[in-house]
């Protein structure tokens, strides 16, 4: 992709997400993520109603009057894009592969984060970790954020989502709200996903296409995987290869829920020819 090719898609991104960003998702990330605590904000007489543990007893014994110690939320915060890279992200039967949206998604997420004055990063990871921006501020920042999820060419075509969530503990060692996006077309990650969800507000974001749920029944035909880069000839007429399909898929959608569930982060189902709108809205409002 040549210069002037990439600063198109990077200009057309950004008018269609920081649109959405504008007008729908700033309100509503800024309602429901919380920021890194309350910090001090000044001492004053203390008021019928207000909470007795917040008696500041240093200036209550030097004015023989009652104050309280008043607090303010923290509001700023670092939002970490964690996307998956891998050779099964460039999958897509209807208008849009799962990488577009996956992009679309991220760049939404991140202008969101600059309406509130938050940095953000990036760590695009495949088996490996392909790419690491670490949190800043400003639109610029979001741009280039945006052309590296537009043209970056992984190392790696397969996935390891458990090691993604260890380089992140590793590198943000204060709270952070951090999203997912990946196929999780993988497992073996519940623990390390534990680990990071108890520091960080994580939320995973599932990207499918509707034509990966199930095997067509299409006689003999040649496949690759996209991660392994094997190919094979399968008997799609086989009932039993087609079950086979379905439940090693449900297993990695079953896994992928029950790992976010316990480890008290959030999960959200996106298909490729739905609305991401209305599921992030969704997912906003239900937790706010």
């Amino acid at each position: 992709m040549d210069t002037k090719e990439l600063l198109k898609k990077v200009r057309k991104i950004e008018i269609k997400t920081r649109k959405l960003s504008d007008h729908i998702f700033g309100g509503e990330y800024h309602s429901t993520f919380k920021g890194r605590g309350m910090t001090f904000s000044e001492v004053r007489q203390y008021q019928y109603g207000d909470d007795v543990r917040n008696i500041d007893w240093n200036v209550t014994a030097r004015t023989n009057e009652p104050h309280i110690k008043v607090f303010e939320e923290e509001r700023e915060l670092t939002m970490m894009l964690m996307v998956d890279v891998s050779g099964s992200e460039f999958f897509g039967t209807d208008s849009q592969f799962k990488n577009e949206i996956v992009t679309e998604i991220a760049a939404t997420l991140a202008f969101s984060a600059t309406q509130n004055n938050d940095k953000i990063g990036l760590i695009l990871f495949s088996d490996a970790i392909e790419l690491y921006i670490p949190p800043k501020k400003g639109r610029s920042h979001v741009l280039r954020i945006i052309r590296e999820l537009i043209e970056f060419k992984p190392q790696s075509q397969k996935t390891d989502i458990a090691e993604a969530l260890k380089f992140l503990s590793n590198v943000m060692k204060r709270k952070a709200i951090v999203f997912v996006l990946s196929d999780f077309m993988t497992d073996d990650y519940r623990h390390n996903l534990k680990i990071a969800a108890g520091r960080h507000d994580i939320s995973g974001i599932r990207v499918y296409d509707r034509h990966e749920e199930t095997m067509p029944n299409l006689g003999m035909v040649q496949m690759q995987d996209q991660e392994t880069g094997k190919s094979m000839l399968v008997n799609t007429a086989s009932k039993s290869i087609r079950l086979g399909y379905s439940k090693h898929y449900n297993d990695r959608v079953t896994y992928f829920k029950e790992s976010f569930s316990k480890s008290g982060a959030g999960a959200i189902d996106c298909r490729v020819d739905e609305s991401y709108v209305k599921k992030l809205l969704g997912y906003f409002k239900q937790r706010g």
